[in-house]
């Protein structure tokens, strides 16, 4: 298989080459764990599962590790937890819970490793003593701060100007800072929130050095692919490298920077101001989690996203009809050559579907087997259900007996079939008013839960 990806560090598409085939390593930054994730957080945990798929199909799944992280320390944890009267591991162990149910209904397999920020804070404070000792860092009031002049291709990464950087970075203004630009690597703590003990008193690390000290843990000083979403290019990532490479030395962290586009919803930006911010978990009551990762899979990668219940609409309806088509036939072995050529191409899922569409008219028309649809979505972590279960999901809330709606989709076809047609009328009335949609085709009648 020959891979290739858009690399932002070249910003150019790449042919993907690991550092050793028998070891393929990814590293992606997870949640921050002290709230619902929402659906802006679900884009890259479902592109860098497809991601991670393509890389097990390529390499095998044994030859790949996928380190995500869990950051469970953070002032917006705390912050939390004093909002809410409870202690912080019960925000972290809650929020870690849900998260971890939230995204197994969007079928996403588990990383390889998923290291958790408080397990690693001895390689945080080794990594920055090293900082210290090479000059690329200083203690100042109880803080460690990393010093943006010490490194001269500072912005490389991000490929900023230094005025584009202050603009674009938030700047906390503090007397001991010696350069605007630094930012914090390590921070005292006081008696009522997490603190370690560390050689600048009892503290807690800044959110940028996590991902750089649990990289290394599991993935070592220089690996072969980092992911994200595109907001956290800068600052982000862009200090994640400045870490990296001061303290080991090297040109780079990682050889290939994989960057997902923004989501929107409806058009606009995503806020709880504007009524339209979405939880994973508040979707999942109005949508099989297929439905959502189709979704996001209808739209390439890099990107931006328009999320609607329009698409989502489509999305159903495309999975209905592919549910309708696979029964419950067992996968093949193999996954579709015509699948995986364009998933080597950047990751190309919009083509992939394109692909998907044609095996299912395939199916449809006898030229191939139910089975060989079953892989290939599969493969796109879709169809995942059996049949019957596709077809008795319904949305929270919502009482649907589907054995009484197919009698009534019977009795109306029936109806029409007679030319009965104020029968039919009165029929479909009686069948919408239970809160169901049906759609005449050329395959016959079909219904679903309206929404």
């Amino acid at each position: 298989m020959n891979l290739q990806f858009y690399n932002t560090l070249t910003r150019q598409k790449d042919r993907f080459v690991p550092i050793d085939p028998a070891r393929v390593r990814m590293y992606v930054c997870g949640p921050t764990v002290y709230d619902h994730a929402h659906i802006g957080n679900a884009r890259p945990i479902i592109v860098f599962d497809q991601l991670f798929r393509l890389l097990r199909q390529a390499y095998g799944p044994e030859h790949v590790i996928y380190a995500r992280n869990i950051t469970d320390v953070d002032d917006k944890i705390n912050n939390r937890a004093r909002e809410e009267g409870v202690p912080i591991s019960d925000v972290t162990a809650r929020t870690t819970k849900q998260f971890h149910e939230d995204i197994a209904a969007l079928c996403v397999l588990e990383p390889s490793v998923e290291p958790r920020a408080t397990d690693h804070v001895s390689e945080m404070i080794e990594m920055i003593e090293v900082l210290i000792e090479k000059g690329n860092a200083y203690e100042a009031e109880g803080h460690v701060l990393f010093h943006v002049p010490s490194m001269s291709d500072y912005g490389r990464f991000a490929r900023r100007s230094m005025d584009d950087m202050l603009a674009g970075a938030r700047i906390d203004v503090a007397p001991y800072k010696r350069d605007a630009m630094d930012f914090v690597l390590w921070k005292p703590s006081s008696e009522d929130i997490p603190g370690w003990d560390s050689p600048w008193g009892r503290g807690r690390p800044g959110w940028l050095i996590e991902c750089s000290a649990m990289a290394k843990a599991h993935l070592g000083e220089l690996f072969d692919i980092h992911g994200g979403g595109i907001d956290l290019t800068f600052p982000h990532h862009e200090n994640e490298v400045a870490q990296s490479r001061c303290a080991h030395d090297s040109e780079l962290m990682a050889n290939v920077w994989m960057h997902n586009g923004y989501l929107q919803v409806e058009g606009e930006k995503m806020s709880k101001s504007l009524g339209n911010f979405h939880t994973i978990h508040d979707l999942l009551d109005q949508w099989p989690g297929e439905v959502l990762r189709l979704q996001m899979l209808m739209t390439h990668y890099r990107q931006p996203l328009d999320w609607t219940d329009q698409r989502c609409r489509e999305a159903r309806a495309l999975l209905e009809r592919w549910y309708e088509l696979a029964g419950d036939a067992e996968a093949s072995a193999e996954v579709p050559s015509e699948l995986l050529e364009p998933l080597c191409d950047d990751l190309n899922t919009p083509a992939a579907l394109t692909v998907m569409h044609r095996i299912a008219d395939q199916v449809q028309s006898g030229e191939t087997t139910p089975a060989v649809l079953k892989a290939a979505a599969n493969f796109l972590g879709l169809l995942q259900l059996s049949k019957e279960a596709w077809k008795d999901w319904k949305p929270a809330g919502v009482e649907i007996d589907a054995a009484h709606i197919d009698e009534l989709v019977a009795a109306r076809s029936a109806a029409r079939a007679a030319k009965d047609f104020a029968e039919a009328d009165r029929l479909r009335d009686e069948i919408v008013g239970l809160g169901v949609i049906i759609k005449d085709g050329p395959g016959g009648t079909v219904w679903e839960i309206a929404r």
